[in-house]
């Protein structure tokens, strides 16, 4: 699998496109821009893959800004945890807290389902419930390649900030132990913000989490 991280956004979020095959997926988009969509586009069509979907980590404005640049020209699914939707309906009131104006979604995700074996074309993923930044955030872990996106549950030597809806940070903490701990050492993580960094570093190297 070839993954391609692009830091975009007022907050510097991590969009990643994975590749696999002749088939791709953006997994949260944050494009504030359209040059940032465009740079995503245009590492697609150099790829000769097509884009199948849209996958969510969670609902947080600034990992779903860009999903109306990306639907604009594709006609493809959105994939989102059904846990709590909160987060996906009061998307522009989510924008409006941080200065940003976007309308309201017109139309709700597909389920993405909390199991250990999620199949869409070429790829596969364990979805791994991690609640505590968000109470929607899942994180998609990769067994074949030793991969975990992680959204905001877990950064380089840091987690995602508990302040705002539904955030908890001893469930944040039971979601990094739990979840995320118990995979190999050598699993690389793409966190949403900041440098990718793996498993073991962090059991090892957390000031917020060691195992």
């Amino acid at each position: 699998m070839q993954i391609h991280s692009f830091t975009v956004g007022p907050f510097a979020e991590n969009t990643y496109l994975l590749i696999q095959g002749e088939e791709a997926l953006i997994v949260d988009p944050g494009f504030a821009h359209q040059q940032e969509y465009q740079a995503v586009k245009t590492k697609i069509k150099s790829s000769g893959a097509t884009l199948s979907a849209i996958v969510l980590t969670h609902a947080h404005v600034d990992h779903v800004l860009g999903i109306d640049k990306v639907l604009s020209d594709n006609e493809i699914p959105v994939f989102l945890s059904d846990e709590d939707h909160w987060l996906w309906n009061n998307f522009s009131s989510q924008a409006s807290m941080f200065g940003l104006q976007a309308e309201p979604f017109d139309f709700e995700p597909q389920k993405l389902p909390i199991t250990s074996k999620w199949e869409i074309g070429n790829f596969c993923f364990d979805i791994r419930y991690t609640p505590g930044h968000a109470p929607d955030h899942v994180s998609l872990y990769g067994s074949e390649d030793e991969i975990l996106i992680a959204g905001d549950t877990i950064f380089k030597e840091g987690i995602g900030r508990t302040d705002l809806y539904k955030g908890d940070l001893n469930m944040l903490k039971q979601s990094i132990q739990n979840q995320l701990y118990v995979l190999p050492d050598d699993t690389t993580v793409y966190p949403g913000h900041g440098p990718a960094t793996t498993i073991g570093h962090e059991k090892q190297s957390n000031p917020f989490v060691q195992s």
